[in-house]
């Protein structure tokens, strides 16, 4: 049984003289052609399925999307390309169902690691008793990076906030520790009994000890929260490594690290505050020498694109787990009895305040790679000096 539109439809052509069916078919392809432009114009994909949940129509972002070409899809199953989703499930649905069916999120590894939001519009298709649906899917990747700056932004707020507190309820006892633990030192001179003595000085420099670092985990946490503009100035990034070599030499040592280095020719300067990429440095190696074993071999290399001076550095310790990754640059985050879990997070921040980047890869048992990217200075002036293309008045 054919539908009231078709009905309707060869009704009318059947009392239309030949010019005007050719003028009505004119009319249809024009708005055929003009639907199709829009369609393929907007930004969200769209995907028409029939019976079977086969593909009849996807628009250019779809073939986006989902990394197919119309042509090879057209008649297949949509499961095909768009896994995860049991569609003959929802396109069996009713009009009552149809309505409960909200949003859905789906993550996309091929042909780019995306994710993606979509709706299902029920159809009504020109045979009777078929059912199909009209797919919209829309790339929200971006709103989930914002969505997380977002939260970030908020967390150091909240740290910010904190750090006030922490810097006065803390800090001041420590120091007051600290003072009466030196008077115990000059008093432990008067202790007659040696053994005695010697016990005592024991405690008194444990109690330094643990002082000192709890100094040190607000000194790192204070440095980790506090914005701080870099003063940028041209540097060569060889040097900065350098001296921070030069400066953890006796760590390396007593580790007995073998450190390996390799370069480019000719590395551009890097706009950059060397206290702070001399900071970011000394972290990521601390890291690596707290990952390894004795004996490790920690390779650190100089690399230039067209856009980053990058700096790498390469251990062979335990590696971490995909777990652990995706919190890595948490504060108080660690799974090293040495480490703060603020280092990586310092770090980071560096890296944004430069304009950079931060990119970490790690497999279990082998070791892990951080590579920072700063910023070129040539190319930030190459920028800066382009010629005005609109023309000047």
């Amino acid at each position: 049984m054919k539908s009231r539109f078709l009905d309707k439809l060869i009704d009318r052509l059947d009392r239309m003289d030949s010019d005007a069916v050719q003028t009505q078919f004119l009319h249809l392809a024009r708005e055929k052609g003009l639907l199709e432009t829009i369609f393929q114009a907007i930004q969200e994909g769209i995907v028409v399925v029939g019976s079977g949940a086969s593909i009849r129509y996807a628009n250019r972002m779809a073939e986006s999307l989902f990394g197919f070409k119309l042509d090879d899809a057209e008649g297949q199953p949509i499961a095909r390309y768009i896994r995860d989703i049991d569609w003959e499930k929802v396109l069996s649905l009713d009009g009552d169902e149809w309505e409960k069916l909200v949003r859905r999120e789906i993550e996309v590894t091929y042909p780019d690691h995306c994710f993606v939001e979509f709706y299902v519009v029920p159809l009504s298709t020109v045979e009777e008793g078929k059912q199909g649906a009209v797919v919209i899917f829309r790339d929200v990747t971006r709103d989930r990076a914002s969505a997380e700056e977002s939260l970030e932004s908020e967390r150091m707020k909240a740290l910010t906030l904190l750090a006030a507190g922490v810097a006065h309820e803390i800090g001041n006892p420590l120091n007051a520790v600290t003072i009466h633990l030196q008077l115990m030192e000059r008093e432990l001179e008067e202790v007659a009994d040696p053994a005695l003595r010697e016990s005592l000085a024991e405690l008194v420099d444990v109690s330094k000890r643990e002082v000192h670092r709890l100094d040190r985990i607000i000194t790192q946490f204070l440095r980790a929260i506090r914005p701080s503009l870099p003063d940028r100035k041209p540097v060569k990034m060889e040097r900065i490594l350098d001296e921070t070599l030069e400066l953890m030499k006796h760590e390396i040592s007593n580790r007995r690290i073998l450190v390996e280095r390799k370069s480019v020719k000719n590395v551009p300067t890097v706009p950059a505050d060397e206290t702070q990429v001399k900071q970011a440095f000394f972290n990521i190696i601390k890291n690596a020498l707290q990952a390894m074993e004795s004996e490790g071999i920690l390779k650190i290399s100089i690399e230039v694109s067209s856009r980053f001076v990058s700096v790498c550095f390469e251990d062979n310790g335990p590696g971490i787990s995909s777990e652990d990754l995706g919190s890595i640059y948490e504060p108080y985050r660690t799974t090293k009895e040495e480490g703060s879990g603020l280092g990586l997070m310092i770090v980071q921040r560096i890296l944004r305040d430069h304009g950079g980047e931060i990119e970490i890869s790690s497999t279990p048992e082998h070791g892990t790679t951080f590579t920072l990217h700063f910023p070129r200075d040539d190319v930030r002036m190459a920028l800066l000096e382009a010629p005005n293309t609109k023309g000047e008045l």
